[in-house]
């Protein structure tokens, strides 16, 4: 097997309460929408989001659980990384203006960076991070410099 993803699928309660969220509150432009089904994403070169309804994945996939011991959800988070500690705080304002909500306000990282966190109408969790060692080069290719 390759060492690639080209889909990450969450499942969502309501597939238009996501839509309205990442299409209309924080303005991402939807690959594909089947209304109350299903919404793609693309979120970088040959890589979707999919917000997929919850009860059509385990009807397909079967039932979800988070790991053993773990409380509710499965232990995920989302990277969106920025160019400065300034956009971490634009995103988050942003993210709370098409209703998420901040779990985790930007700060000052032992690492080096700068993070905070909000999560999405059906708690699923992303970090809004400038990480100053994470280099994305024009062909795609992610270092850690530093």
């Amino acid at each position: 097997m390759r060492q690639h993803v080209n889909v990450v699928t969450l499942g969502v309660a309501e597939v238009e309460v996501s839509h309205r969220f990442y299409v209309e509150g924080l303005g991402w432009n939807p690959t594909l929408h089947v209304p109350g089904e299903v919404v793609f994403l693309q979120v970088g070169g040959g890589v979707l989001l999919a917000l997929w309804s919850i009860e059509a994945m385990a009807g397909e996939a079967g039932t979800t659980a988070p790991p053993a011991g773990a409380q509710g959800r499965a232990a995920v988070t989302l990277g969106h990384n920025v160019a400065d500690e300034s956009e971490v705080e634009a995103v988050l304002a942003d993210a709370v203006r098409a209703g998420g909500t901040v779990v985790v306000p930007g700060a000052r990282r032992s690492w080096g960076g700068y993070s905070g966190y909000f999560t999405d109408p059906d708690g699923y969790r992303w970090e809004v991070v400038h990480n100053p060692g994470l280099v994305v080069r024009p062909d795609g290719t992610v270092v850690f410099e530093g």
